[in-house]
């Protein structure tokens, strides 16, 4: 059962940025860690982000130092603050989480929510 949100996707010059929004519906926000997630087309999806329970937060090697993930207890919402994008960040990002660390590090979800499209124009 998905119980994630994205939003904030959309399209792009290269060099600017995008907010993406990952709400949580369920009762376990505090506990859990989030991932981010993006599948460009024809590739396999790969982590672009991931930040635990207690907000310690480890970046894929495409993150390159641009993005930068964060949680807001109070909203139950995670966000990816991508900036320099650049045209090979266009795929079609995800969010999920788990209470597992492992789980969301090696993105052995079950199910996956429809992702954010963001589109990154040279």
């Amino acid at each position: 059962q998905v119980q994630v949100a994205e939003s904030g996707g959309g399209l792009v010059q290269a060099g600017g940025s995008l907010r993406l929004s990952c709400a949580y519906s369920g009762n376990t926000f505090d506990d859990n860690a989030f991932g981010w997630y993006r599948q460009a087309p024809g590739t396999q999806r790969e982590m672009v982000a991931f930040i635990s329970s207690g907000g310690t937060t480890h970046y894929g090697n495409s993150a390159g130092g641009r993005f930068t993930i964060s949680r807001d207890g109070a909203k139950n919402t995670v966000f990816l603050q991508m900036n320099n994008l650049k045209p090979e960040d266009t795929g079609v990002y995800y969010c999920n989480t788990d209470f597992l660390i492992a789980t969301v590090f090696d993105a052995k979800f079950t199910s996956w929510g429809p992702g954010t499209q963001v589109t990154v124009s040279s």
